[in-house]
């Protein structure tokens, strides 16, 4: 038996608390609708497209703690950062960046997401790309979300190194290694 439309969206309403990244195509295959439903219940319920959930979850969450970038200069949306260790974020591939004549991402929009991601990870004032080594394993389309994890590998002086993993689903897209430059003012502090 169907549920009701107040228990539909009362479930999508708690389902979108918990996961506040899930797509309305994943919300429409959930409870069995279209995705024109879950949009007009979404109106109803005042809860804002995915676009701007993950903006306001960013904002609240990462801005006082990214010290290396501002925010909103990061490519994609950081959706979970722990500074010196690791950071995921998300792309969505839309028309802007692709070809036009076969609708595959231009590299410089992947590179761009792990690069910025790779720099947001680490906690000083200034992170800069001292040196890369990428690796496309497989094109992304328009339409695609690009998930986009960081790990710091290692720690020394005035570098940190960063390897980046990108998905597209299960899919890996792209590998890098990121040799980052930092000024190393968390040591500076230490000392005083």
């Amino acid at each position: 038996m169907r549920p009701t439309k107040k228990q539909r969206q009362a479930q999508l309403s708690d389902t979108i608390k918990v996961n506040p990244f899930i797509t309305d195509e994943e919300l429409a295959e959930r409870f069995g609708v279209s995705v024109q439903t879950i949009r007009l219940d979404r109106m109803e319920l005042s809860i804002p497209e995915l676009r701007e959930r993950i903006k306001n979850v960013a904002e609240k969450t990462f801005d006082d703690e990214v010290k290396s970038l501002p925010i909103d200069e990061v490519i994609g949306e950081i959706i979970d950062i722990d500074l010196d260790r690791n950071a995921i974020s998300i792309f969505d591939v839309k028309g802007e960046h692709v070809f036009k004549r076969n609708r595959i991402a231009r590299g410089h929009h992947l590179f761009a997401q792990a690069n910025s991601l790779a720099v947001a990870v680490i906690n000083d004032e200034l992170a800069l790309t001292a040196k890369s080594q990428i690796r496309f394993t497989r094109p992304v389309k328009e339409g695609e979300r690009v998930i986009a994890k960081a790990k710091v590998t290692e720690i020394q002086k005035e570098r940190t190194l960063v390897e980046v993993n990108s998905y597209v689903g299960g899919d890996k897209v792209f590998a890098g290694e990121f040799e980052m430059y930092r000024s190393n003012d968390a040591e500076k502090d230490d000392e005083q």
